[in-house]
């Protein structure tokens, strides 16, 4: 809700004097009246009635049920989201009977209109997670580093586990005749009124059916865009695009691939390469894009993630890790070559060096194969 900005001054009604001047010697001015009793009974009324107005006037847009929602207000979200947002609905969905990529994006769009910001502060981001809801289904599904409601690509992976979650529940409540109709619908209403009133119905129950109706209302729109952004058979092999380096010399201190981690003694995925660099030695932008994340991390220090958007359907991202400081913010837009930061040795590190990873559809790729020298 919008602050509602005040007039630089505040009218005053001045009421002109009933007396006229008085001569010197003249008598003393009437003693002046107090306001009347009907004046005290009806004034604070009156100013409280106007208050009400007020408000209303000022957040009756916030108030309003989903029903009353604008002509062209579902268009206008659907404009707000690209395609590079499909791939994600698609492996969000991609192992769940009911649940289509298409159907996740109007739940979504049901809940916010694709928008981060809500009148309430305890549902947060564009599935309007609950700290307890993304305590159980949140996850750092991009590998920025830190998982938020407030990252859309985390958003839709944790309400695609949700939703996949409730479906599968469903599917058994149908399997043994505890439930009928179609899974989608149900699905939704398990969503909108919990499992068991929707198993104690046996169906839809009433008090669900508004939101499976305006979920499937926004559904051709999705599916149009689902449609638009077709899923690419072969993929986007490595090194289609060629990267520039992130640091002037790639001398590969730990190559990509599963290691012991020399701090923790863990053997995983390392995700990424380390190139040698001295303390303070510039980093910069493997390839133009805007900053997704920049910020202190437990593991990681200093990181920033840019996303650069999508090559063939593909969202491509790089990170860079453990820098010094940081010479980029969050949101910002950044051409191939800027700095995003001096290497340095913050987080879990051994020493100064660069962490620098290439995730092509979430997925971690070998940075060699899309750098220009190749591996």
């Amino acid at each position: 809700m919008q602050n509602v900005p005040k007039g630089d001054g505040v009218e005053q009604t001045v009421s002109p004097s009933s007396t006229a001047s008085t001569t010197a010697g003249a008598a003393a001015p009437r003693r002046r009246r107090g306001p009347g009793a009907c004046l005290l009974v009806v004034l604070p009324g009156v100013v409280t009635l106007g208050a009400v107005f007020a408000f209303v006037s000022l957040v009756g847009d916030d108030t309003a049920a989903p029903q009353d929602r604008a002509p062209g207000q579902a268009e206008s979200a659907v404009s707000n989201v690209d395609g590079s947002y499909v791939p994600w609905l698609r492996k969000a969905t991609a192992d769940c009977v009911g649940v289509t990529p298409a159907l996740l994006a109007a739940h979504i769009d049901q809940l916010s209109g694709w928008q981060s910001d809500g009148a309430s502060l305890s549902e947060r981001g564009i599935a309007r997670f609950t700290d307890a809801g993304w305590k159980k289904w949140g996850r750092d599904d991009d590998g920025n580093g830190t998982s938020t409601p407030l990252d859309r690509v985390d958003a839709i992976m944790a309400l695609g586990r949700q939703d996949c979650d409730l479906s599968k529940r469903m599917t058994a409540l149908r399997t043994k005749g505890a439930v009928n109709g179609d899974l989608a619908d149900l699905t939704l209403a398990a969503y909108a009124v919990g499992v068991d009133e929707v198993a104690e119905a046996g169906k839809v129950p009433a008090s669900a059916r508004l939101f499976v109706t305006e979920v499937k209302q926004r559904l051709p729109r999705y599916s149009a865009l689902v449609r638009r952004n077709p899923e690419q058979e072969a993929g986007v092999q490595a090194g289609s695009t060629r990267l520039q380096h992130p640091v002037v010399t790639l001398s590969v201190t730990s190559p990509f691939g599963s290691r012991k981690h020399p701090l923790t003694g863990v053997t995983k995925l390392h995700t990424g390469v380390d190139f040698d660099a001295p303390q303070g030695a510039q980093v910069s932008a493997a390839w133009g894009g805007v900053v997704e994340f920049a910020g202190m991390t437990p593991a990681y220090g200093y990181r920033v993630v840019i996303d650069h958007g999508t090559i063939q359907g593909k969202r491509l991202q790089t990170t860079y890790s453990h820098l010094s400081a940081l010479q980029v913010s969050a949101g910002q837009t950044l051409a191939t070559g800027q700095a995003v930061g001096p290497a340095g040795s913050t987080g879990l590190s051994t020493g100064p060096h660069l962490h620098f990873e290439v995730l092509l559809d979430g997925q971690y790729t070998d940075p060699m194969a899309w750098l220009t020298d190749g591996g």
